[in-house]
């Protein structure tokens, strides 16, 4: 299923989160239980005036459940330039498998933001590499549908920083005015 809002098309090769990127995955690819290596997808079509990419990937299926949309994953501020470009097609941004945990050290300007472990109601620890990463799927009671949304702007969004909220992150992309291009993929996580 195909999330569309402009010209920018973003897919994987699967509509089911594979066992390694969510909850089957081993316990060497989880920090404090959760599934921490982010699954790998491209990008294509996108606007040539698109200089700065921003995602976020959310459970909106999480809301009967836990009372509110789980963010797993927010990036903003990346640099297209600073993306591999896929040599099968000069016009696709590949992000890579693992891309969350690698960012810091690959891209140091880019952003992440807090996803849901880091919310007073979860109780879980403090560490970055659990609270401002990729949190992979692990519905409880059924197989969730998982939205990845993607935008793309001509400049930096400002005021953001490391381990910004979700929310924050959605306000900076509607003052900017600047929001050349976006899609998204919808994909399911089973139970």
């Amino acid at each position: 299923m195909l999330c569309h809002t402009g010209s920018m098309l973003v897919t994987a090769d699967f509509s089911v989160v594979p066992d390694e990127y969510a909850k089957l995955a081993p316990a060497d690819a989880r920090v404090d239980g959760v599934p921490c290596i982010s699954f790998p997808f491209t990008i294509e079509r996108l606007d040539p005036q698109v200089k700065y990419l921003h995602w976020q990937f959310t459970d909106p299926d999480s809301i009967p459940v836990c009372g509110f949309e789980w963010i797993h994953w927010t990036v903003a501020n990346l640099p297209v330039d600073a993306v591999m470009f896929d040599p099968a097609d000069p016009n696709a941004l590949s992000i890579p498998v693992d891309f969350s945990r690698k960012l810091p050290a690959m891209i140091p300007e880019a952003l992440q933001g807090r996803n849901s472990s880091a919310s007073q109601f979860v109780g879980r620890s403090d560490d970055p590499q659990l609270i401002a990463r990729y949190n992979g799927p692990q519905p409880p009671d059924k197989d969730h549908e998982y939205v990845l949304q993607v935008w793309g702007t001509s400049k930096p969004l400002p005021d953001l920083g490391q381990g910004f909220w979700l929310n924050e992150l959605l306000h900076r992309l509607d003052a900017c005015h600047d929001v050349r291009d976006a899609g998204g993929l919808a994909v399911i996580g089973k139970a």
